[in-house]
């Protein structure tokens, strides 16, 4: 939530855009806690609005709309999802949430299994949902759309690919998502990578396990144009 940005981890989206004949859009949200919530969502959300009605222009078929993002991208990825559903629109064909950042209260057993260590620890993840959130994190009056884990209601999103490492925060709260998910009858796909720390397949994409994660989320990506195109 609090650095990066639109470029950061784009290799792996161009990578789809090539493969899949697609048009890649990165939204420049503004940071925390600069710009706390909602600015950042409220900027995704203004991207994919303005994607959809600027599709003819892009070569993009609106009616195939796919929202994907990676840790603080994953969470806004699933947050913008639900705007555009409560919102009534644009339509997403799917979503792709890569060990995404869900939850700001940090009460799940994976959130409190890496104090200190990793590439992300439960007290970056508390730096982060506080620059976002202030005073707000963890208590009675945060949004769904900030934290996606605080949705009830998860029925009429898109279908999900959801990804995240064994060995990292986030593990918990994805799986979590993924099966609400199901219970709301939304199909997703989750795959908890064994092993695997956060970002794991970004910072060592050569590593076997990456490239097994890179390959079957592409794999999904795949089947879900597919079925457009049919």
């Amino acid at each position: 939530m609090i650095a990066g940005n639109r470029f950061l981890g784009i290799g792996g989206i161009l990578d789809w855009a090539i493969e899949l004949d697609a048009v890649c859009v990165s939204v420049e949200y503004r940071l925390p806690p600069e710009h706390p919530d909602p600015a950042p969502i409220e900027d995704c959300y203004e991207g994919l609005l303005w994607t959809s009605k600027h599709a003819g222009e892009l070569g993009i078929d609106p009616t195939n709309l796919i929202i994907a993002g990676s840790s603080a991208g994953g969470g806004l990825a699933a947050g913008t999802a639900l705007l555009a559903r409560d919102r009534g629109t644009p339509a997403l064909h799917a979503q792709v949430l890569i060990c995404p950042m869900l939850d700001d209260r940090n009460i799940t057993v994976s959130s409190q299994q890496y104090v200190g260590e990793g590439t992300w620890s439960r007290d970056s993840n508390q730096t982060g949902w506080t620059c976002l959130l202030g005073e707000r994190r963890g208590g009675d009056h945060v949004s769904i759309y900030a934290a996606p884990s605080r949705a009830t209601d998860l029925a009429g999103l898109p279908p999900a690919f959801i990804e995240v490492g064994s060995a990292e925060v986030f593990r918990d709260e994805a799986v979590s998502y993924a099966t609400r998910l199901w219970a709301s009858g939304v199909q997703a796909e989750l795959h908890v990578w064994p092993g695997g720390f956060h970002g794991f397949n970004l910072l060592v994409p050569n590593a076997t396990l990456s490239t097994i994660a890179n390959e079957t989320r592409s794999a999904w990506l795949r089947r879900k144009l597919a079925l457009v195109q049919a």
